[in-house]
């Protein structure tokens, strides 16, 4: 088994952790039967480094924030379709980017009291790094292929999940989330997880391991846009959104829904990455979201402008 973490400031992803990743896949498809990432320290990751992000948007860097997005896209992806097994384990704060890499692992052994969640819309942003999309797939899997489903209750769900920031307050309530899946595991003592998560990536790759097979599912496109963009104005005249809020929500419902032709055809993984880029990089031009980020970054305090 090829072990792999990075050791960053509160575990951060920047570009040399994204490109680290991607060599790692490389070196346990060649030389390894399987991988498990796991990071020192108290806290998985928080997510992208916040410092680097403000940087760019408060210089209009905006080529250099698109780079990084898809860079950190493809690492999740190339996780997710590994031809070995790819075991994450997760401890502590697991937020914004670091859950994501874990929804693009094969497997999850886990911390007890791991926090997980996509907290991006608290900086003024969407996850940028295939969250949206895999979070979305994940409560669409079940859909057999080729029935016909309404599927906008499912989004509006992955909508509120990612819009509220909402975080599990354990490995458990994670998987009732739908963060990490209800097969994977849980180590009770710490000394063991490592361990346990090494069984699992072998057992993986014992029992024969495939990657999964990409899906396409045709989403709501603009007339499921329109419903969102109805909820969303009705909580923002209730108090429950602020009006920063409301135009983050929008982005998301956008991502969610495979843009407005979504309802049209089979929307692909690479359509959504596009959309979820595509946001990101707007979003990093929009004042608000900059003051936000700026709020975090310099008071460690949550901005809702």
């Amino acid at each position: 088994v090829l072990g792999v973490g990075f050791k960053t400031k509160h575990n951060s992803l920047d570009a040399d952790v994204v490109a680290t990743l991607g060599r790692a896949v490389e070196r346990a498809e060649t030389d390894f039967r399987a991988l498990v990432l796991a990071n020192p320290g108290p806290d998985f990751s928080v997510g992208a480094n916040l410092m680097l992000v403000t940087t760019w948007a408060s210089r209009k860097r905006w080529e250099d924030i698109r780079a990084l997005v898809a860079a950190f896209q493809s690492a999740t992806q190339r996780l997710k379709y590994a031809r070995v097994p790819v075991v994450a384990v997760p401890c502590g704060r697991t937020l914004g980017g670091g859950l994501e890499l874990c929804l693009g692992a094969s497997a999850v052994q886990a911390a007890p009291e791991t926090q997980a969640g996509l907290v991006e819309t608290q900086i003024g942003l969407v996850p940028g790094g295939g969250g949206t999309l895999n979070l979305l797939w994940r409560a669409l899997q079940g859909i057999p292929e080729g029935v016909q489903v309404d599927v906008l209750p499912y989004v509006e769900k992955v909508l509120r999940d990612i819009s509220r920031a909402r975080v599990s307050t354990s490995a458990v309530e994670a998987q009732h989330l739908g963060y990490f899946r209800l097969t994977d595991g849980v180590s009770v003592r710490p000394e063991q997880r490592l361990e346990e998560a090494c069984a699992r990536a072998l057992g993986l790759a014992g029992a024969g391991y495939r990657p999964p097979v990409p899906r396409a599912f045709r989403l709501p496109g603009a007339t499921g846009i329109r419903a969102l963009e109805d909820g969303l104005a009705e909580a923002r005249a209730c108090g429950e959104l602020t009006a920063h809020d409301a135009v983050i929500g929008a982005r998301l419902a956008a991502i969610l829904c495979g843009g407005p032709g979504g309802a049209g055809h089979e929307v692909t993984e690479e359509e959504v990455l596009a959309l979820e880029q595509e946001a990101f990089v707007s979003l990093c031009g929009e004042p608000r979201s900059l003051e936000r980020m700026q709020s975090l970054l310099m008071n460690r305090r949550v901005l809702r402008n």
